[in-house]
């Protein structure tokens, strides 16, 4: 496959449309979850819980495995460190997405309107728009709902990835292509 464009910068591997996301809770099933997600999903590393020698050894883990799968490998650092571990881009709030590192994608992360203006102006290749539903990630914190998503969507520039309480039921009931789970693409997996 050749490379890719999106925004401003060239990228060699295509957008996915699914995408899991690490986390402490979902750390034990990752590799089962990975190996069972469509070829060519996406996968953001998170793993805020743990040091850095215990980050990057588990990283690297889990990109073998996510690779194997023919999966893109997304870092939650900068792109320096993203660069020297070998991952495919980096991932964060829209500040955290500058410098821009040729040929890694830049996921940025959004709760508003102000916040995908900020992805819009430094290029952001797409972004992570949360959240949609209620959340384990933020109990009791208020979701965007539908019609609300929908409308703060039509402003990104770059595609929109849905986050935030989102599994298959939910992606199909917003009719939304591009979305990212912790729970719902780990916790379902039998």
């Amino acid at each position: 496959m050749g490379p890719r464009y999106s925004g401003r910068v060239r990228y060699s591997i295509t957008l996915p449309d699914q995408w899991l996301i690490s986390d402490a809770r979902n750390d034990a099933g990752l590799e089962r979850a990975l190996s069972r997600l469509p070829r060519g999903s996406g996968f953001i590393y998170r793993h805020y819980h743990l040091d850095d020698p215990y980050r990057w050894a588990r990283f690297r883990v889990l990109r073998r495995v996510a690779r194997g799968c023919g999966h893109a490998v997304i870092l939650a650092d900068s792109a320096l460190t993203a660069a020297e571990w070998g991952a495919d881009g980096i991932y964060g709030h829209p500040r955290s997405l500058c410098p821009r590192r040729s040929g890694m994608l830049h996921l940025a992360t959004a709760h508003d309107l102000q916040e995908i203006g900020l992805a819009n102006a430094l290029g952001a290749d797409a972004v992570l728009l949360s959240p949609v539903f209620p959340t384990r990630s933020h109990p009791g914190g208020a979701a965007l709902g539908a019609a609300r998503f929908r409308l703060l969507a039509r402003h990104s520039h770059a595609p929109v990835i849905a986050l935030g309480g989102m599994n298959a039921v939910n992606a199909r009931a917003l009719q939304w292509q591009r979305w990212a789970a912790i729970d719902g693409l780990s916790s379902q997996i039998p």
